[in-house]
């Protein structure tokens, strides 16, 4: 019997058990964002329902949804190399293509919540001293 035909189902396991590691990392990546965005948002609960959620929030939620975007596109390309059929293709492009716009609207995203935290940061000082150290100084 030849290596390659001996090969073949070790490898298509292979493939197997990897796509569904990555799709189960996938599920978990988005559970475990939805718990940390719901933590964020508790202080909102408590207080009542506002009209917007926190911008922190929504941007928490959204990395998580981009990595987990990242582990399904693995699995369909682990998928699509065992067995390319015109479904799975298709299902690699989609996600692809969602995965792309929603890191470059969320690096938009960022970079504007960013920019509006350093306007509303001001260094705190003590007359004669260095400014305290802030969170980001750890």
């Amino acid at each position: 019997m030849p290596i390659t035909e001996m090969a073949e189902p070790l490898l298509l396991d292979l493939a197997r058990s990897t796509r569904l590691l990555l799709e189960g990392l996938s599920v978990i990546t988005v559970l475990v964002g939805l718990l940390l965005t719901l933590g964020q948002l508790r202080p909102n609960l408590v207080r009542g329902p506002s009209l917007r959620p926190s911008t922190r929030a929504r941007l928490t939620f959204a990395s998580w949804l981009a990595m987990a975007l990242e582990f399904q596109l693995g699995a369909d390309i682990v998928s699509t190399t065992t067995s390319p059929s015109e479904r799975n293709l298709l299902q690699l492009a989609l996600v692809a293509v969602i995965r792309t716009f929603l890191n470059v609207f969320l690096a938009r995203e960022i970079e504007s919540e960013q920019r509006l935290e350093a306007g509303r940061a001001t260094p705190t000082r003590l007359p004669g001293w260095w400014p305290l150290p802030g969170p980001d100084d750890r």
